[in-house]
């Protein structure tokens, strides 16, 4: 158990300097803008400082435009999934006031195309790892969810708008390369994160009503429940049989361990499900 949290923390912890890397070494100094609420917190900083003369960072409004959102995550995603996106939030905060603001190219295609794969694969990694880098993430999770589609669409269609304000407030060249960064982060980000995949798990336990109250208190899924014998011990067990989400199966692995360490568990890839299968 605290081998899994200690690894998501660590996982969460990389994604947020990846993120912070992508924003203060490629686009940040190219002027392009990222994904999420990342790119909106840095478009806020720029209209602050060039038409309001306000000196506000890109790490100061990302911690702020989350605060609203986190709490929309907590009621709505789940409680353990916004606790590690607020980790996620405050270390990429922590990491764009300590990284500092340099141009490795001067070439903004380069920075816009290895500022999206760097920040894509920030994201991707704390959303596989089942939490998010908060904002626009928690968002599209919400939506995908509910759609049964790639997170990344959401991404893409959400992002629009920081592109048309950038193409109105600065260039319109800018608002084409931010284009390219956003395309490329959420090509990314799906290549990751494969959310909408479902796969089916098999689960030989002994501890079968325990294992069914913990899963059914963390997730709303059907379960299957089938006798079982061991071939070699004659033990009766239990095989359980549900179809998760691959997001889900962080949860499900926390669960096997902390009720049934014993259990054996084989997880299966899924084309599809028929029937009733609950989305939100």
């Amino acid at each position: 158990m605290f081998y899994i949290e200690a690894k998501r923390i660590s996982i969460v912890i990389l994604g947020a300097l990846l993120n912070a890397a992508s924003l203060n070494f490629f686009l940040i100094g190219a002027n392009v803008y990222a994904s999420g609420f990342t790119g909106a917190a840095q478009l806020l900083s720029s209209i602050f400082n060039d038409f309001l003369g306000i000196g506000l960072s890109t790490g100061i409004l990302l911690a702020l435009l989350n605060i609203p959102v986190l709490i929309l995550g907590w009621l709505k995603v789940g409680k353990g999934f916004t606790v590690y996106s607020v980790i996620s939030v405050f270390f990429s905060t922590l990491f764009l006031e300590i990284l500092p603001l340099v141009s490795i190219s001067n070439d903004i295609i380069l920075n816009a195309v290895f500022g999206g794969v760097i920040a894509g694969v920030g994201v991707g990694i704390t959303l596989k790892a089942g939490a998010s880098t908060g904002g626009m993430d928690i968002v599209a999770m919400i939506l995908s969810r509910l759609k049964d589609k790639p997170i990344g669409k959401y991404f893409l269609i959400m992002n629009s708008l920081i592109i048309v304000i950038a193409g109105v407030l600065y260039e319109p060249e800018n608002a084409l390369y931010t284009m390219l960064t956003l395309y490329v982060t959420t090509r990314v980000i799906d290549t990751i994160h494969t959310r909408y995949e479902k796969v089916t798990a098999f689960i030989v336990t002994k501890k079968t009503d325990e294992l069914q109250k913990a899963i059914h208190d963390t997730m709303v899924r059907g379960i299957t429940i089938l006798p079982a014998k061991g071939a070699y011990t004659k033990t009766d067990k239990s095989l359980m049989y549900l179809v998760v989400t691959r997001y889900e199966l962080y949860d499900l692995e926390r669960i096997i361990n902390e009720v049934d360490p014993d259990a054996f568990t084989n997880i299966v890839e899924t084309a599809g499900v028929y029937g009733f299968f609950r989305k939100d």
